[in-house]
């Protein structure tokens, strides 16, 4: 029995709900995002309530069951409220700044980094190091996230480079020193 498939979710004021053989269609204040449903799931909508039934108890559609209903709930998340990936730059020199669809990143490298923010995404930077990539899409807004942090992720010595707001990166000790140029070994 899946628990998370099984689990109803509500839709809010000003959210529209359209399922037309197949392809379900998302519509909210903040956007419009739509998804293909495989054809072992089916999906009821009434008062405001959406559920997921599944047809037969294969492996794979129980599966799909717990995804497909995960996937639909954040897609009416992110029509009312959105998603939000927050990012920080940590190392003396590293700044990042953002004009209009463009994030500059300067992180150490000869040249400046830049990223263009696809169709959907805005960025915000405050204070020169801290980073929030939001949008609609919750896959979108983790991947742009990630693409992000491959720039320059962090390094286990300093610590330096770009790290999620609350991340915990574990840190190594350095190279022992040594004893002296004439010391026996």
């Amino acid at each position: 029995m899946s628990r998370i498939g099984n689990a109803i979710v509500q839709i809010g004021p000003g959210v529209e709900v359209s399922n037309t053989s197949g392809a379900v269609v998302v519509k909210g204040p903040k956007g419009e995002l739509s998804m293909n449903i495989d054809p072992t799931i089916s999906m009821e909508i009434e008062n405001e309530v959406v559920n997921f039934k599944r047809k037969s108890e294969v492996k794979r559609v129980k599966a799909l069951h717990g995804l497909t209903r995960a996937l639909f709930a954040n897609m009416v998340k992110g029509v009312t409220e959105g998603w939000t990936k927050r990012l920080e730059l940590v190392g003396v020199g590293y700044r990042a700044q953002s004009s209009g669809e463009k994030l500059n990143l300067s992180v150490g490298f000869s040249h400046p980094v830049e990223i263009n923010a696809p169709v959907g995404i805005q960025f915000e930077v405050t204070d020169n190091i801290k980073i929030t990539v939001s949008g609609i899409d919750k896959n979108l807004v983790g991947q742009v996230a990630a693409n992000i942090r491959a720039v320059r992720p962090p390094e286990p010595y300093k610590g330096k480079g770009i790290r999620y707001v609350g991340e915990y990166i574990k840190r190594k000790a350095g190279k022992a020193g040594k004893v002296g140029a004439g010391a026996p070994k």
